[in-house]
């Protein structure tokens, strides 16, 4: 039972209070200023408040006292109620000297930084002090909105105005710190505290640094200098606080919230604190219940949302976790630990793409947390991407030598070093030893890397001991499985990890692949869809059912519409909102991407990727300006990145401005100048424009920059056959081949010497490529569309079922064969027709083929069933109308075929098989 307080206990406090209150000059005004004046010279607030409200009772317009009452209750906190009556001082007649300032600050303490800047930019007040306190205060308002060249004019005219003004000093301190110069902010400091030694800012925003820096005991003293200097500065006992709760000193740090609840009592920062203490101590209910009152009086304080997603993540509370935190970092994406801790929280979910999406921009640091980089390991590790995974375990946190996460670092750098003996068997101590996982991640990273999938399967399982309720072993264990070709083991580690977590989104999507590859996308849609019961608002499980969809078959529109749905799931993300815009432009649907890469810049108007998206919407539309002004605002939130240059040379290249182009791709290559796609594109576009050795010469770079790599060799073959030179573009491909074999250099020197003349050369190089590489099947189907191409159709019928034994899922292949068989009037020409459809479900080309092997099989129905669809789909492909027309032949449907063969008729030399055409029309 809750312990109560006895109300006859606190009434003779109360009541003695209220008694020496009311004595002092009854009914005077003039008597209670006065009284107030000298309880606000103790720092006595809360007593100033009472004498000023009862002197207003008295006489409603005294403008001093609603100035004194503005002040005093800013200082309690009520920041509201002193905007309140510090704009009422104002019009009864205060001095805009003394009362603006403190408005300000009353209006800056609400955070409307925008408002202030608005209305008070241009005020010019008459006194020299209070401009120059204005000024700061300006300065700190477009600080607060990322406008840092106005902060520092601001503050430039407060020095002007008073060169040693220490409020503007101190900002201008914030600011090198914010700046991440804490050497200069602190000089400038202690310049400032050595004529003002009682400075408690100065001495707070000393702390501020010094918890930085992870100072706890240099922080701490400048906390106390703040507070020995103001001991009612809420600010100095709530940075004793804090610097107690960085050094774990739990008890110390109760201690020093008692002094902060008594100087600031029910103050955000005090609240908040007693929540971070709570959370420590693992006092979650409380830490609920403070973070929850927190976020009602302030929803839109990031650190309050921080605290509440920290706290429902220790709850394991995983969706609650995931709102507070989200909302944090929109609100703050500066915020380090609410970034960190989504991050984790998408990962525990099984959201890796998107966990990925949330890591930092600025992760290179050398002094990005250490549990942010373990977090970033770990994503591209549950991704499959064990090169990248490798960088960020490597770059571990460096903390005293017997951490464990020192000792795995330390371990990572002796496997890169080539000591893989030290290293496994360090790694190997150190997860059997240590309760945390980032050794076992490491080791596990570190087999795949070789490949070594059995001893990689062994740390999993020493994983799950540590984890035997989470689903991340069991996902890691399908993914090596997978790597090993055995679905079904992995296909089991996937649901053993939905078992755990139905919710677990990295196993449905590895499931839903699964399902896919087997040929089951039905199962897949039928599982998303009942985790979307369970959780509508699941915007990646919307995402992943479109995927699910185009693979089975979906129409461009459900697809459309499921991806709507993702969007209002999660309105604030950007992934959504940006995969409806690339599906629309895949569509050609110039004018919806358009429209939904509008309204994601409305939502999301300062995110990179929307703006990209964006343009290119822009530029699909034929909006040139706007597409370029658009990459232009990228640019300008990019400096340093290639990618808006290489949207402008799109932009520049759609808009047959190839000059212009050329000179965007040079910028780009300016800022990375072994970027391969902006050289790819530079050479293309020199080719087109007449400039061959141009484009030679960038080849020649690029087989600088990349000796062993078949890339620029490429690239020099591909102008070489631009200009006819078949035998030096032979030449170059074979180079190419000696340093990095390809299929693709493989094809392109068949191509070349047969365009040559020298096709007996050219089909020998094609036999000892197959000979040597015989898993592979890109060359097979090259040879098969030649020969098909040639109407060989035995040599291209082989070349195909080559392909398919290597790739039983290859729809071309599978395609092409049907098509062969049924040419030569064999049964299993349907079979091969109906596996290329279900490879390929959207695809119009192939359902045609089975239409004309059904109904040259004689099913008539179902074919007219097929093609008709196909039709519809294609209405513009006049090849699919002529098959239509001699399966309604076939089918006795001769007014049908009639009608569509007058049609095809009507094209004329638009369609190149009138002669078919007109020999079908005589024959009805």
């Amino acid at each position: 039972m809750k312990p109560s307080l006895a109300p006859h206990r606190l009434a003779p406090v109360a009541l003695a209070l209220a008694l020496t209150l009311s004595a002092c000059g009854k009914g005077d005004p003039a008597a209670m200023l006065g009284s107030a004046r000298d309880y606000l010279a103790k720092n006595d607030n809360a007593a100033a408040v009472i004498q000023l409200k009862n002197a207003l009772q008295q006489d409603p317009n005294l403008a001093e006292a609603r100035l004194l009452l503005g002040r005093a209750l800013l200082a309690t906190g009520d920041a509201v109620g002193a905007q309140t009556e510090l704009q009422k001082a104002l019009d009864l007649g205060a001095s805009p000297n003394e009362a603006l300032p403190w408005l300000v600050r009353s209006r800056l303490a609400q955070g409307q930084a925008k408002e202030v800047t608005t209305q008070y930019a241009s005020t010019r007040l008459d006194d020299a002090a209070a401009q120059a306190t204005l000024q700061t205060l300006l300065a700190t308002a477009w600080r607060q909105q990322g406008q840092a060249k106005e902060a520092q004019a601001a503050l430039e005219q407060a020095l002007k105005l008073q060169p040693d003004h220490p409020p503007a000093v101190v900002e201008l301190a914030r600011q090198k710190a914010i700046g991440r110069d804490l050497d200069g902010a602190l000089g400038q400091l202690d310049a400032l505290l050595a004529k003002h030694p009682n400075d408690a800012d100065a001495q707070v925003l000393r702390g501020d640094i010094f918890l930085t820096r992870r100072a706890a005991p240099d922080a701490l003293a400048a906390f106390q200098a703040g507070a020995k200097s103001n001991p009612n500065s809420a600010d100095a006992l709530a940075g004793v606080v804090r610097a107690h709760l960085l050094n774990r000193q739990l008890d110390e740090a109760a201690t020093a919230l008692q002094a902060l609840e008594k100087a600031a009592p029910g103050r955000p920062q005090t609240v908040y604190l007693g929540a971070q203490l709570a959370l420590m101590r693992n006092e979650l209910p409380k830490a609920r219940e403070l973070t929850q009152a927190l976020l009602k009086a302030l929803p839109n304080y990031p650190a309050a949302q921080e605290l509440a997603g920290a706290v429902e993540f220790q709850s394991g509370a995983w969706v609650q976790a995931e709102t507070h935190l989200a909302r944090a970092i929109q609100l703050a994406p500066s915020l380090p630990m609410a970034r960190r801790l989504l991050v984790m929280t998408y990962l525990r979910t099984g959201q890796t793409d998107r966990a990925i999406a949330t890591l930092p921009a600025d992760l290179n640091r050398p002094d990005v947390d250490a549990a942010m980089l373990g977090a970033a390991g770990q994503a591209w590790l549950v991704k499959g991407d064990a090169e990248q995974a490798q960088r960020y375990f490597a770059r571990a946190v460096k903390l005293d030598p017997n951490d464990p996460a020192k000792r795995t670092t330390l371990a990572l750098s002796q496997l890169a070093a080539g000591q893989t003996g030290t290293a496994f068997e360090a790694l190997e101590s150190i997860a059997a030893k240590d309760e945390g996982t980032v050794a076992d991640l490491a080791l596990i990273n570190a087999h795949l890397q070789r490949r070594e999938f059995d001893k990689a399967l062994a740390a999993i399982d020493a994983l799950a001991k540590k984890q035997p309720k989470e689903p991340l072993p069991l996902q890691l264990r399908g993914r090596v499985l997978l790597q090993k070709g055995d679905l079904a083991g992995a296909r089991a580690a996937f649901e053993q990890a939905l078992a755990l977590d139905a919710d677990y989104h990295e196993a449905l999507a590895a499931l839903s692949a699964v399902d896919v590859r087997e040929g089951k996308a039905s199962a897949a849609e039928q599982r998303l869809r009942e985790a979307l019961k369970r959780k509508p608002a699941n915007a990646p499980a919307w995402l992943l059912l479109a995927d699910v969809r185009v693979a089975s078959g979906g129409t461009p529109q459900e697809i459309t519409e499921l991806l709507q749905k993702a969007v209002e799931a999660s309105p604030t993300d950007k992934a959504p909102r940006i995969a409806l815009v690339e599906h629309l432009l895949r569509q050609n649907d110039a004018k919806g991407a358009l429209s939904a890469a509008q309204a994601a810049a409305v939502a999301q108007p300062d995110v990179p990727e929307v703006l990209d998206a964006l343009g290119r919407a822009h530029s699909a539309a034929g909006e040139f300006n706007q597409a370029m002004s658009t990459f232009g605002k990228l640019q300008g939130m990019l400096p340093n990145s290639p990618l808006p240059h290489l949207r402008m040379a799109d932009a520049q290249a759609r808009h047959k401005d190839p000059n212009a182009a050329m000179q965007s791709l040079r910028k780009a290559l300016e800022l990375q100048p072994d970027l391969l796609l902006a050289q790819r594109a530079l050479a293309e576009l020199a080719l087109r424009n007449g400039k061959a050795s141009d484009a030679l010469a960038v080849a020649k770079t690029v087989q600088q920059q990349r000796p062993k790599s078949a890339a620029g060799y490429v690239m020099e073959g591909d102008v070489h056959s631009f200009n006819k030179a078949f035998g030096a573009a032979a030449q170059a491909y074979r180079n190419g081949l000696k340093q990095q074999p390809t299929a693709e250099l493989a094809i392109k020197l068949h191509t070349a010497l047969t365009l040559d003349g020298k096709g007996a050369e050219a089909e020998r190089a094609a036999s000892e490529w197959i000979k040597a590489n015989p898993k592979d099947a890109a060359v097979s189907q090259y040879l098969g569309d030649r020969a098909l191409a040639a109407k060989r159709t035995v040599e291209a019928r082989a070349h195909y079922e080559r392909v398919v034994a290597l790739q039983p899922r290859n729809p071309v292949a599978l395609n092409n064969l049907a098509w062969l068989l049924g040419q030569a009037k064999q049964p299993q020409a349907v079979e091969m027709a109906e596996r290329a459809v279900a490879a390929a479900p959207n695809e119009p080309a192939f359902q045609d083929t089975l239409a004309v092997v059904l109904s040259d099989r004689g099913e008539h129905e179902k074919a007219l069933e097929i093609q008709k669809k196909v039709v519809a789909q294609r209405p513009a492909v006049p090849i699919f109308k002529l098959n239509l027309a001699k399966i309604m032949i076939k089918a006795g449907d001769k007014s049908g075929a009639k009608s569509l063969l007058d049609e095809l008729a009507a094209m004329g030399d638009k369609f190149g098989q009138q002669a078919e055409v007109a020999e079908l029309r005589k024959g009805l």
